[in-house]
């Protein structure tokens, strides 16, 4: 893994492209064109997750008239930005064709990191049976693997996984998942992620009507975001949802808490305003 990867910051894209940027003149001293093009793939990413896709693209671009005639990881790591910047404007067919030639690439290459990269985000861009097929073999691939970087992306898949069930309606094989999910995070211990699989538990038990054991879990994570100053718009928003199903005022509260966190989020902005609306009206 190339080091400026650890750097990555995906709350805070703008703050990784400068850091990304700091990087470049290293490996262009260091005549690394391999690193040199991957780093720039990244920059892409960067642009990408903030919807600038004209820059990302214009990057992606400088990256493909560099390309060595002998394929590297270099290679993939541009067909998946291409095609993660396809896919977020909305263009699933382009973003397809690139995923596929990431995938096909990483496994004569024998990256099982990209390779499941490549099959998770043919899954996101997928309908939920497809998506369903796609993230089960994304865990064939991981649980198979002996590379422990591409055995970490068993927890992503275990979620996209429940969420494919979820969206199809088949809330207690979701639910079934995201217990799964959950158990895996807490065995390696990585307290936000921790967080997100107990709130795909209880968004599911909500969706099941099972809103006192949701209610507890949306709790409990309320107090520790409280306790550590890191308000999370998703977790009010539950809690706004399962007051109001429990016909009690006190979600307009949280709706209004939902509204203010979740409104700061670019892609909702962008896509869900529908929703946030919603929330508005909510909380008034």
């Amino acid at each position: 893994m190339k080091e400026f990867d650890k750097l990555w910051n995906y709350n805070d894209p703008a703050a990784t492209e400068t850091k990304f940027k700091e990087l470049l003149p290293d490996y262009i001293a260091a005549t690394d064109l391999s690193g040199h093009l991957q780093l720039l793939t990244q920059i892409a990413r960067t642009y990408s997750l903030r919807r600038m896709f004209d820059d990302a693209h214009a990057t992606l671009n400088e990256v493909q008239a560099q390309l060595p005639e002998a394929t590297d990881v270099a290679h993939i790591r541009y067909y998946l930005e291409r095609g993660r910047t396809f896919n977020s404007s909305g263009k699933k067919a382009e973003a397809n064709e690139q995923f596929v030639l990431a995938k096909n690439t990483a496994i004569e290459l024998k990256e099982d990191f990209y390779a499941i990269d490549a099959v998770h985000m043919l899954a996101i861009a997928a309908p939920a049976d497809e998506a369903i097929k796609l993230n089960e073999a994304g865990v064939v691939l991981a649980e198979q693997s002996i590379q422990e970087r591409a055995k970490n992306w068993l927890g992503a898949l275990y979620n996209n996984l429940g969420w494919a069930y979820f969206d199809k309606g088949e809330y207690d094989k979701a639910l079934s998942i995201f217990l799964r999910a959950l158990q895996w995070r807490e065995e390696k211990k990585s307290a936000p992620e921790i967080f997100l699989a107990k709130w795909c538990v209880a968004r599911t038990l909500r969706a099941l009507n099972r809103l006192d054991e949701a209610l507890k879990i949306q709790l409990a994570l309320l107090e520790e975001m409280v306790e550590a100053d890191n308000h999370d718009g998703y977790v009010y928003e539950e809690l706004g949802e399962i007051y109001l199903l429990k016909n009690e005022e006190v979600y307009k509260m949280y709706f209004g808490f939902a509204h203010t966190h979740l409104g700061k989020d670019i892609w909702l902005s962008a896509n869900e305003a529908p929703r946030l609306e919603r929330l508005l009206q909510l909380s008034k």
